[in-house]
């Protein structure tokens, strides 16, 4: 990996982020919920693409990783803007972009942004509209009201935060109400063995974009994280394949 790099946003805070120069179009990779570039699927990505000569941009949100700020202030409208002025300030010409889990509702976001720079589009358990079939009336209630929730998380020791400002702000992101402005190659890897985003999000999604190339790959005995071996070569194959 290379070293890391700071972009400094005009309200001052500073994202993190690693950048790869090589062929286009430029990889993006958009990590989930309270994850980073350090994770397994996005360092995959890195390393195929300095062994591939392909450019390629990771980063962390503010308030995750080695980026500045309060995760609790975090949204996805703040998170897309600070994606939107790192592929500004680093990347010419076309992206692809990758998303994992709520990366795959941000992905969704940018690209419409992007426009004809857009490229391709890769989601990995892609999880749009989670603010909407993720929680129940109870918790909706309660960070209606602005409070914090607390989810048990398998991933690690402590619970799993959702923020009423982070809740709030997605539900006016919701996407599978609309057809989605983008037009571009779309691939969509999902496990059915998924605990957090039901593989059927990946069927509604690839009905509601606009483009007629997308293709949907339901991975039987996959897990919501799709990071093993065999996973890895699957979303490394994709990202090939879509040029």
């Amino acid at each position: 990996m290379s070293d890391i790099a700071f972009h400094s946003m005009p309200a001052g805070r500073r994202i993190a982020y690693r950048y790869l120069a090589g062929r286009g179009p430029t990889l993006v990779f958009l990590p989930g919920y309270m994850s980073d570039m350090e994770g397994g699927k996005a360092t995959s990505v890195f390393d195929w693409a300095r062994q591939n000569g392909r450019a390629c941009l990771l980063l962390d949100y503010s308030g995750c990783g080695a980026s500045e700020g309060e995760f609790a202030d975090g949204t996805l409208s703040r998170w897309r803007e600070e994606v939107l002025a790192l592929i500004e300030a680093q990347v010419e010409g076309e992206v692809v972009i990758i998303g994992s889990s709520m990366g795959g509702w941000l992905m969704l976001l940018v690209g419409e942004a992007l426009g004809v720079r857009l490229a391709g589009v890769v989601g990995i358990a892609a999880a749009p509209d989670f603010s909407d079939w993720g929680y129940d009336d109870s918790q909706k209630a309660a960070l209606g009201a602005g409070e914090t929730i607390f989810e048990d998380n398998p991933y690690g020791p402590d619970p799993t935060p959702t923020h009423a400002r982070f809740w709030q702000d997605a539900e006016a992101q919701r996407q599978l109400n609309r057809a989605i402005a983008i037009t571009c190659p779309v691939r969509l890897l999902h496990g059915q063995r998924d605990a957090d985003v039901p593989w059927d999000i990946s069927l509604k999604l690839a009905q509601a974009l606009r483009s007629d190339a997308v293709q949907v790959t339901l991975v039987k005995d996959g897990d919501h994280r799709l990071s093993r071996e065999e996973d890895i070569a699957l979303l490394l194959r994709t990202i090939a394949e879509l040029g």
